[in-house]
């Protein structure tokens, strides 16, 4: 149950760390609107890798997620 409870809140975290980044790559490009799911859920995986700020337990959360997870995300926003 306590693992679970876990999971949900990684799952609340990095939704929210996805669109925090989502939002930061928006105020450098103003065209995403226009690109599709998977090829912004690439720049969010550039990104994380390249320019991002981010502290020791934003990047753990980010790690696993391979792109197709990132597009998911990025649908339920």
């Amino acid at each position: 149950m306590l693992r679970d409870k876990r999971i949900d809140l990684d799952s609340v975290k990095r939704k929210k760390l996805i669109e925090r980044l989502l939002q930061e790559i928006s105020r450098s490009q103003g065209d995403l609107y226009y690109q599709s799911t998977s090829t912004i859920a690439l720049q969010i995986k550039e990104y994380v890798k390249g320019d991002a700020k981010l502290n020791a337990e934003e990047k753990a959360l980010l790690e696993p997620l391979s792109q197709r997870d990132i597009e998911v995300l990025l649908s339920l926003h």
